[in-house]
């Protein structure tokens, strides 16, 4: 459970341990900076599984944003978008453990991928509208697909959305949910509008696989580039090295064996425990929430 990250996490680093924590790093920003604190102490390595910056459309859209191949990327949309997909095991609607629903859950994916991609951690403003509207309906569990939930039970949000005003201007808009009235799904993706070009991870449960597009003007005409890592190019089987997890695990060994920095750093996550943190608490506040 997300509330069993901070104590878990800060034992481990005062034991001199190496920690790789399950996402998000933590329930509550409050919780992040003891993790943070404690590694800071410890002198170990610290990282958190957020293993979609892994996938192969992630690391080609990362490199593209490095190459300038996007510009100034001035506004994106973080996608985490279920139709009917409520988890329906161990204690995910159990707000006292996991700290809320598809916000923290899968919320905290895409809004990774995003500012990982921007490379901008630098929030100054957060609004945020978290909706309990389908959880307590029993004909809305019909469809879901891990099976019907509880409504008695349901103690999370639906839905969730936030509006991100970063320091430097740029924006970024993220939408999450279990279960929306939506026609398609979209989920751990996001999409970069940048002054040369913009990009679109296109995937999720209601779709195969992983599509990353990238549109700009060529030639005086608008364009549209597809990036498939699916072995679509004759004698090509896809992309190798095993699944995503599969390589986030090899990284982590090798950062500790080899004495490399890990891919995803303790402050980029707690930057997105606190974007999502401060989401719930304007939500439940009504107003904008300033940070220093």
């Amino acid at each position: 459970p997300n509330v069993s990250h901070s104590p878990i996490a800060v034992a481990a680093f005062e034991a001199k341990k190496h920690v790789l924590c399950e996402k998000p790093m933590a329930a509550t920003t409050e919780d992040a900076r003891k993790m943070m604190d404690a590694w800071k102490k410890s002198g170990m390595k610290f990282t958190i599984g957020y293993q979609n910056r892994f996938r192969t459309d992630a690391q080609a859209l990362k490199r593209a944003c490095e190459e300038g191949k996007l510009g100034e990327v001035y506004f994106a949309k973080a996608h985490a978008v279920r139709r009917r997909a409520v988890p329906t095991w161990g204690v995910f609607p159990d707000k006292s453990k996991q700290g809320g629903g598809p916000l923290i859950d899968i919320g905290t994916h895409a809004l990774d991928i995003t500012l990982w991609c921007m490379d901008n951690y630098e929030p100054a403003a957060i609004t945020g509208s978290v909706f309990e509207k389908l959880g307590h309906l029993p004909e809305a569990t019909e469809g879901n697909m891990f099976g019907a939930w509880d409504p008695k039970t349901y103690e999370v949000e639906d839905s969730a959305f936030g509006y991100i005003r970063m320091k430097n201007g740029a924006a970024i808009f993220l939408e999450s949910s279990w279960a929306l009235n939506v026609k398609d799904s979209r989920e751990a993706a996001t999409t970069l509008c940048g002054t040369k070009a913009g990009a679109e991870m296109i995937g999720g449960m209601s779709q195969q696989g992983y599509d990353l597009v990238f549109n700009e003007t060529t030639g005086g005409i608008l364009t549209e580039e597809h990036i498939s890592d699916t072995g679509a190019i004759a004698f090509f089987e896809g992309n190798g090295g095993g699944s995503p997890e599969v390589k986030e695990c090899r990284q982590w060994l090798e950062a500790i064996l080899e004495d490399k920095e890990p891919l995803v750093k303790p402050q980029q996550a707690f930057v997105v425990t606190q974007i999502l943190d401060n989401i719930y608490k304007s939500a439940k506040e009504g107003e904008e929430i300033h940070l220093d």
